[in-house]
């Protein structure tokens, strides 16, 4: 019996390592609708303070749909919404203000983004333009986007997909704030981790 199991062990182990090693090749992923998994996607902004630094935030509610085939990534759709009060530094005063002075949760709860248009620059990444309607108003913005590639994430028993994606926009073209650039500089800094899962059929 020992014997028998010490020449499972290293089959196990390779069977278990070809499930948990990603891969970009469209062959072995399915196209399909995909959702988000919010437990392992993350949002990140950040906005240069008086020059010194970039200072860190996060939205903590968000969510995201996603049209994707891997063997034609330039036709992918997503559509992500983000609950404009879940804007979050780690100081609870300092967030509410931020809902609601500079990005008016009160009246616009959520921030929109759409794609429009992907262009493929490499075999695994791509530039994703998209319509972001962020306090009232919309504007393009453009994000680099990596794919990190699939797997079939056992323990939700459904293929899953990562994509990395960093961007920029112009606040002052959404009306957020109106601290001096002195205080605050105008560039937001885009930086997105994220999973998503196949929906079942």
């Amino acid at each position: 019996m020992t014997r028998l199991l010490r020449l499972l062990a290293p089959m196990t182990a390779l069977l278990l390592a070809s499930c948990l090693t990603p891969t970009t090749d469209p062959q072995r992923l399915p196209a399909g609708q995909w959702s988000l998994d919010p437990g392992h996607a993350s949002l990140t902004w950040q906005v240069q303070h008086m020059g010194l630094s970039w200072y860190t935030g996060r939205f903590d509610d968000f969510d995201a749909t996603l049209d994707f085939d891997p063997a034609a990534p330039g036709t992918a759709r997503m559509t992500a919404i983000i609950e404009t009060a879940s804007v979050s530094t780690g100081d609870p005063d300092f967030d509410a203000d931020l809902a609601s002075d500079w990005l008016n949760a009160g009246q616009h709860p959520q921030i929109l983004f759409r794609t429009t248009q992907i262009d493929v620059t490499g075999e695994t990444t791509g530039q994703v333009t998209g319509e972001l309607t962020l306090n009232g108003v919309t504007n393009p913005v453009t994000l680099n986007v990596t794919f990190n590639g699939g797997l079939t994430n056992w323990l939700e028993g459904r293929p899953a997909l990562g994509f990395s994606a960093d961007g920029h926009l112009d606040r002052d073209m959404f009306n957020v704030g109106n601290l001096p650039h002195s205080i605050v500089g105008p560039t937001v800094r885009i930086l997105i981790e994220a999973e998503f899962l196949r929906e079942e059929d």
